[in-house]
């Protein structure tokens, strides 16, 4: 079991996931910063320095934060639209790719004038 569990991990995709989950987290912390610390302030700022993650509508004796659920709504766009990037940026070289043309099937004087020696010598054989 522990052989089959070493074989499982150490498999590739196993491996490229992982890597991408941690870089993905760390890249969620990277925009949840910017979005807190940078676009926000200078929103409320245009907005006349208005704090906008601390906007909330009393309701019902209880306080709906709006302000922290429009800063969240910023963060999955920006994270999206990240993702969408770069998966267009590796379908555009992956495209290129499929867009090379093929070898030219026609073979060379050299290969025909091979074939034709190889066809003479199996005559000859047989």
């Amino acid at each position: 079991m522990l052989n089959d569990f070493k074989k499982f991990a150490l498999k590739g995709n196993v491996i490229d996931l992982a890597v991408g989950v941690i870089i993905g987290g760390a890249f969620g912390k990277i925009v949840t910063s910017l979005v807190n610390d940078i676009i926000m302030p200078l929103v409320g700022f245009l907005l006349g320095g208005v704090d906008i993650s601390k906007a909330s509508i009393p309701f019902n004796g209880e306080e709906i934060m709006y302000g922290a659920f429009l800063q969240t709504v910023v963060d999955f766009l920006i994270i999206s639209f990240s993702i969408f990037l770069f998966i267009r940026f590796f379908q555009h070289f992956k495209k290129k790719e499929e867009e090379k043309p093929a070898a030219d099937p026609t073979p060379t004087k050299e290969e025909q004038l091979l074939t034709e020696i190889r066809d003479l010598l199996k005559e000859q054989r047989g």
